[in-house]
């Protein structure tokens, strides 16, 4: 009788199991818009004001759609007007320099709009959640050898300084991502977002803000696992068009993308064949992304950012699972050892 109340316990036990690790597996998959309300800052410069806009790119639409309260930086923004330095190696005045605690602090803290977007009404309560950063066009115009060996932050010369530096190579540039890490991993609570700054109509620097970017994507996070940074990879969004700067190639299979496609996240590169396959494909007569441009951006990036909140929030449902878990087979175990014993005293 024991052995199978024992078999019987074992079979509830792993149903539990199968049942959490399918919902944890349901979840991190999911491309719907967070139940609650999320507040998400967003540093940028003019770029970043085009793709919020309701008439261009309508990301601050988009985002208010799928339940983002969302908030923003921009010149003058901030103390010290931080909101001013956007640039690669100023990443590091921000989130790693002596002043950072107080620029952090007020931007978690931000609710107002400094860009001109719709957005939800009724402001959300609490900290932002979210922070997506981004650095504008020049600084794609990173210089050096892909091959360079990455300095160590203290011996890094980009350090607080902007795209025209002579310092600005993509090795350096790595190693100000790389410390950025540091501190982000204090920050479980906190999700941050990366968006790759848009590539240039010049293509002299197009391969290195190619490889860069690549890097980002693929190598930056790889033994990075708290789970909170995500690089969304704008430039590779805006390398390719759907035969002009006017019209996009959204939901084409062809092209190159950074999208939720087929129940997953691509990351396609090689999708163009022209001689320039690393430039700006949505010119709007500057280096400022059209409008189809952004368009396709933003189409592209509001899945991601829903998937990539809802598995931002696995490992606090996985931890409750688990627990849930933990506790059920322990009173079960306790009920059939009970009885157990009580069947032995009955019998002597």
């Amino acid at each position: 009788m024991f052995n199978r109340r024992r078999r019987l316990l074992n079979i509830v036990v792993f149903s539990l199991v199968l049942a959490v690790a399918s919902l944890c597996v349901e979840v991190h998959a999911s491309v719907d818009p967070p139940e609650d309300p999320v507040r998400l800052i967003f540093i940028h410069h003019s770029c970043g004001s085009n793709w919020l806009s309701d008439g261009n790119g309508g990301l601050g639409i988009a985002l208010r759609d799928n339940n983002y309260f969302v908030s923003d930086t921009n010149y003058g923004w901030g103390p010290d007007e931080i909101g001013s330095s956007t640039d690669i190696g100023h990443w590091w005045l921000w989130f790693r320099g002596p002043d950072s605690a107080e620029y952090l602090s007020a931007l978690y803290a931000e609710s107002d709009q400094h860009s001109t977007y719709s957005r939800m009404s009724t402001t959300v309560s609490g900290e932002n959640e979210v922070v997506m950063f981004k650095s504008c066009y020049p600084n794609s115009a990173l210089k050096g050898n892909v091959d360079d060996p990455v300095p160590t932050i203290d011996d890094n010369p980009l350090r607080g300084e902007s795209y025209g530096s002579q310092h600005h190579t993509v090795a350096n540039a790595k190693g100000i991502y790389i410390d950025l890490l540091e501190y982000f991993e204090t920050r479980s609570d906190k999700l941050f977002i990366v968006v790759t700054a848009p590539p240039l109509m010049d293509g002299t620097y197009a391969d290195n803000a190619r490889a860069f970017n690549n890097w980002l994507v693929n190598n930056w996070l790889a033994d990075y696992t708290v789970g909170n940074v995500f690089v969304f990879d704008f430039y590779n969004v805006l390398t390719t068009n759907g035969g002009d700067t006017g019209t996009n190639d959204s939901g084409f299979e062809s092209g190159n993308h950074h999208r939720w496609w087929n129940g997953g996240i691509q990351h396609k590169t090689d999708g163009d064949d022209d001689a320039d396959p690393n430039v700006l494909e949505y010119s709007s007569g500057d280096n400022h992304p059209s409008k189809a441009g952004n368009e396709k951006a933003t189409a592209e990036f509001t899945p991601l950012m829903n998937n990539v909140y809802s598995a931002f929030q696995v490992p606090e449902l996985t931890g409750l699972a688990i627990l849930a878990v933990i506790v059920t087979s322990t009173a079960a175990i306790a009920f059939f050892t009970k009885k157990k014993i009580r069947a032995a005293e009955n019998s002597v």
